[in-house]
């Protein structure tokens, strides 16, 4: 047996609503609970609009939830204010799907990637400049980079940059939000490489916000896929072939494109549109767009339940113990 995981971070019951025009709500987030552990990537996937992001927004305090808490080593970080706040950025970093939009054109790289550092006064002015190449370095870029600006690199290397940047006041956990799909796949790849490489050296917690499955499989330890707000399933990223068990989750599988695949098999896909969040059936929000709907279905929407270690799923065919 392997050894016991530390949870480094768990979110508990977290819910956020938004309120919409004529008096409706959009709930981004319905009772969310998921566990990180250290050294690990939880890979959040599902597709556009989903509350991915809105989840992953409450980690680094760009959000707060409407209910529920985060416990970052048993401290609620949804209830930090003022100084307390601050720090806790120092633990929690992100890195995002543009690292164009997250720098400023008129800085340097050396300025960029130790303004943190600065911030909270970790180094001085004078070694900016060797802080700035071992930063660099790290993520595989040549230390002579420190003197250009985001407009003189190519895509691939901006985000290393931002990697770079995150990763300056050595956080526990970093949120990668869609952090490699504005990337060519070749680039992609190298970029994948790097922060696996980077976990196993500092034994960095991953928040990996995906949309692409497939992606997500391979680098993933656990993976939590979500519908409308709603955690359907969640289980070992090496498990996702063999054992995902949601209806949407194996539709997901079934949709992704492979070299190896089987070409006899058609390419599955979902046929009909989610619907609008800010109209939702009542019961399970994946109803309309599942073969498998019960009565019960169209009632009640089923919570998410562990059916073997490690491995929970929302979702009526296998709820009270049935497989």
């Amino acid at each position: 047996m392997s050894e016991k995981r530390e949870v480094i971070l768990e979110a508990k019951h977290v819910t956020r609503r938004f309120a919409a025009s004529h008096g409706r709500t959009l709930l981004a987030n319905n009772d969310i609970n998921l566990k990180m552990y250290k050294g690990e990537t939880l890979g959040l996937v599902g597709e556009s609009g989903c509350g991915k992001s809105t989840f992953m927004r409450f980690l680094v305090s760009l959000d707060t939830p409407s209910e529920g808490e985060i416990l970052y080593r048993g401290t609620d970080i949804t209830k930090l204010k003022g100084e307390e706040l601050r720090n806790n950025r120092q633990n929690i970093q992100m890195v995002f799907q543009d690292p164009t939009l997250s720098f400023n054109p008129k800085m340097n790289i050396r300025d960029i990637v130790c303004e943190p550092l600065m911030n909270f006064k970790k180094i001085k002015k004078s070694e900016k400049d060797a802080v700035c190449r071992k930063l660099l370095e790290m993520v595989e870029l040549p230390g002579d980079f420190a003197d250009r600006y985001p407009h003189n690199m190519s895509g691939g290397q901006r985000q290393r940059v931002a990697i770079a940047r995150a990763l300056a006041l050595e956080p526990e956990i970093v949120v990668l939000d869609e952090a490699t799909s504005a990337l060519d796949v070749s680039v992609q790849k190298t970029v994948i490489e790097l922060i696996t490489k980077l976990q196993r050296e500092k034994n960095i917690t991953f928040g990996f916000i995906c949309h692409d499955i497939a992606l997500v499989q391979l680098v993933a330890h656990q993976v939590a896929v979500m519908y409308l707000g709603n955690l359907v399933e969640v289980l070992p990223g090496k498990d996702l072939d063999m054992k995902a068990m949601h209806p949407y989750t194996r539709a997901l599988m079934g949709a992704v494109f492979d070299i190896n695949m089987d070409f006899s098999k058609p390419i599955e896909s979902i046929e009909s549109e989610a619907p609008s969040p800010l109209d939702l059936p009542q019961g399970c929000p994946f109803q309309g767009r599942c073969e498998h709907c019960m009565d019960i279905c169209k009632k009640e929407n089923p919570k998410l339940v562990e059916v073997e270690d490690g491995h929970s799923v929302a979702c009526h065919l296998f709820q009270k113990g049935s497989k």
